[in-house]
């Protein structure tokens, strides 16, 4: 979620206040969310290289734990 011009984060509350955008656990969700512009026109703003690697690294750990959550 867009919480302030330039700044993005996870909020997995749901509670924050700000602009936000939904993305599922799915792996397809995540690629296809930070491919391109998607996200940035959702949050209207734009993604800065920390903000994407950020991003991305949070949805490869969920989808870790996602993945180890199954098999138990």
């Amino acid at each position: 979620m867009r919480i302030s011009e330039g700044s993005v984060e996870v909020d997995t509350g749901g509670r924050k206040a700000g602009r936000g955008a939904y993305l599922c656990q799915a792996p397809e969700c995540w690629e296809v969310g930070l491919k391109g512009s998607r996200l940035e026109y959702a949050l209207r703003t734009t993604l800065t290289q920390d903000n994407r690697e950020q991003l991305i690294t949070y949805g490869k750990n969920i989808l870790k734990e996602s993945v180890s959550g199954r098999g138990k």
